[in-house]
């Protein structure tokens, strides 16, 4: 029989525990598959958050890789799977007492009441289901699932959901919002300070609590940066679209314009700076990537300027220099290329 593979931790876990790296691999018909897959997420992340009692599916190879990090008393979680089924809360003796709140990037997730109690709840991609795990229930997870896990204390969170669960598209905007936030803090999580790691803790529950609710009070300043986040992926999304406005972006977020404007003031550059900014980066881009079958004009009219004209100026504003000469400075490597996202 092949043995289980139980790969070293990665070299980016961080020093004080906070994030880790699980990935374990066993045969698809091992007798004793669950022992091996146990063994496995106990030799790489610990006791702390205990594997379901579980069993793979399908004959094949079984592999699970879970990004593990730790917000206090917090969990999130990127996770690859093929198929499994298993049980968790209640009698599985698995995350009792918790919310947890399943994203699904691809595949499925479904969840059933154990002993039959109630339907089936699935999560296929594009979809998002929160529960509150103390009542048991059986999951199966489809094959090759990609998901994002959040494990959350759940004194906060049950009063807005009870003893049964909460699903809905993952462009809700609460849940733009709070992805938005988790890509901010796994960038910054390993270098936060206890202090920090309360307040991103503090602030991961505000985030959650809007998902349960279907709102989030944007006023909030700790939340200012997520919502700038969130505001540029979505304007980045619509930058051929003349009619992209502040309100447009607001209605999306389910903020006030005001409170739009607010958090864009407080990070340096207005709303609309931003997306004529990334206009003129995507516009010199295509300029550059083709040189021979794009005029200026084509190129503002592809990226919302009044006329090639406009463009223009914009490039001269910028750069001191004609959108085609910019475009040859690209091409050469003498200039720098515009971003896809964030300023730096």
């Amino acid at each position: 029989m092949t043995p289980a593979t139980y790969p070293p931790p990665a070299p980016d876990s961080a020093p004080d525990g906070r994030t880790s790296l699980v990935d374990v691999s066993v045969p698809g018909r091992a007798p004793d598959a669950f022992d091996l897959l146990r063994r496995g997420w106990d030799d790489q992340v610990g006791t702390t958050i205990p594997i379901p009692p579980s069993r793979p599916v399908g004959g094949g190879d079984y592999r699970i890789r879970i990004r593990h990090s730790e917000v206090a008393d917090a969990v999130v979680e990127d996770i690859y799977s093929e198929a499994i089924v298993g049980g968790t809360g209640g009698r599985f003796n698995h995350l009792n007492g918790r919310v947890v709140l399943h994203v699904v990037h691809g595949g499925t997730w479904d969840f059933t009441r154990a002993g039959g109690r109630g339907g089936t709840v699935v999560a296929p991609a594009g979809r998002f289901v929160a529960r509150y795990n103390d009542p048991p229930w059986e999951f199966g997870i489809g094959p090759r699932t990609t998901s994002q896990v959040l494990i959350l204390p759940a004194a906060e969170l049950r009063p807005h959901l009870g003893d049964g669960h909460v699903d809905g598209p993952t462009d809700a905007p609460a849940l733009r919002l709070l992805l938005a936030y988790l890509d901010t803090l796994d960038s910054v999580l390993d270098s936060l300070s206890p202090g920090g790691v309360r307040a991103a803790r503090g602030a991961l529950l505000e985030l959650a609590k809007g998902v349960l609710t279907e709102g989030v009070d944007g006023d909030e300043p700790r939340f200012a940066h997520a919502l700038v986040r969130a505001a540029r992926q979505l304007a980045d999304e619509r930058l051929a679209d003349p009619g992209l406005a502040p309100r447009v972006l607001a209605a999306e977020l389910n903020i006030s314009v005001r409170t739009l404007h607010r958090v864009f003031a407080g990070d340096g550059e207005s709303v609309m700076a931003y997306v004529r900014r990334r206009r003129l980066e995507r516009a010199l881009g295509d300029l550059a990537s083709s040189p021979s079958r794009l005029s200026v004009s084509e190129a503002a009219a592809r990226w919302s300027f009044s006329d090639g004209s406009h463009l223009i100026r914009a490039c001269r504003r910028a750069y001191g220099l004609p959108p085609a000469a910019y475009a040859q400075e690209l091409r050469t490597g003498q200039a720098p290329r515009a971003g896809d996202g964030d300023r730096p």
